[in-house]
């Protein structure tokens, strides 16, 4: 398997999360009235562990969270080779008049966030809309989507690939950018 350039692992990844509660609670404080929503299926890694934190340090369990399927929202799912399955929605709550913090690992083209924001319509109208990412890819986005709260920004061709990796998956959390998608899998 060729190696890829690792860009934040174990320490600094947990010192990213924490960072990235830490901005949510200066703009939301107590969140009364916002809900955190993970994009299906690997922002929900994210969501988790940023829910998690949060009611940790502000000891309180009323945030409502809630875990969003987007397979059917895609533009491209007709053109899949292989049929896509949908992960589990647990959304137990409606978003009208409130404040949305979605959460993704990734944010490169845009495309996953656009299908997650047609989903979310199915919930109510949000009175705002802000996007939590793990890693912004910055360049090459296809639609005019960004990031309100970025743990880690990388530059990179369009061939290149970045992985998030997570401890309960693979044991360890690490983000890797490899110079291209197939290396990733010699």
């Amino acid at each position: 398997m060729k190696k890829g350039k690792t860009i934040l692992e174990n320490e600094r990844f947990e010192l990213t999360i924490e960072r990235l509660c830490h901005q949510l609670i200066e703009e939301y404080d107590r969140f009364e009235n916002t809900c955190i929503i993970g994009v299906q299926p690997r922002g929900v890694f994210l969501a988790d562990r940023i829910y998690d934190r949060l009611t940790s340090i502000l000891k309180i369990k009323n945030i409502e969270y809630g875990k969003l399927d987007i397979t059917f929202y895609r533009d491209d799912f007709r053109t899949r080779i292989k049929p896509l399955s949908a992960d589990p929605i647990e959304m137990n709550f409606l978003v009208e008049d409130k404040k949305v913090i979605l959460i993704d690992d990734v944010l490169y083209s845009g495309r996953t966030i656009q299908a997650a924001m047609t989903a979310l319509n199915h919930y109510g109208r949000p009175q705002q809309v802000e996007l939590l990412a793990l890693v912004d890819r910055r360049f090459n986005r296809h639609l005019p989507i960004q990031s309100d709260y970025i743990g880690v920004v990388v530059d990179a061709v369009d061939e290149a690939y970045v992985e998030v990796q997570w401890k309960e998956e693979t044991g360890n959390d690490k983000i890797i950018l490899y110079a291209k998608k197939e290396d990733k899998y010699k």
